[in-house]
């Protein structure tokens, strides 16, 4: 799957929105930049409105908070706890904002309804016992 868009919000890692005296981006910014290069368009949320990042900000608390309370002997070992954490997150835990099915089986679906829309076909990973 070819990313086209990212949605972000106005923080100082994803742009210098907020830097400058007419509160429009400069698209200078490193992120401005490596999507550009990438031909992504970056989209910014509207200020002071939480509910259009609100996705990614509770994926990211989460993500936070294991890293936070885990110990990891190793960049690998922490590396494989994040995998791990995201083909749980895709594959079992179901999504309000999809209908309360998991993000992989909304694609799936997504795929069969819409199947100009791929180009390679999603498959279930190994699960988290193997």
């Amino acid at each position: 799957m070819k990313i086209d868009k990212v949605l972000t919000d106005n923080g100082s890692p994803f742009t210098d929105r907020f830097t400058r005296k007419n509160r429009v981006p400069s698209g200078k910014h490193k992120f401005d930049v490596r999507c550009n290069a990438l031909a992504i368009e970056q989209r910014l949320c509207p200020p002071r409105h939480p509910q259009t990042s609100g996705m990614v900000e509770r994926f990211n608390m989460r993500i936070s908070a294991m890293v936070t309370q885990t110990r990891f002997s190793s960049a690998a070992q922490l590396a494989q706890n994040l995998t791990a954490y995201l083909r749980t997150n895709n594959q079992c835990i179901p999504q309000r904002t999809v209908d309360h099915q998991t993000p992989l089986q909304a694609i799936k679906k997504w795929q069969t309804e819409k199947p100009n829309l791929f180009r390679k076909r999603m498959y279930e990973q190994a699960s988290l016992a193997t």
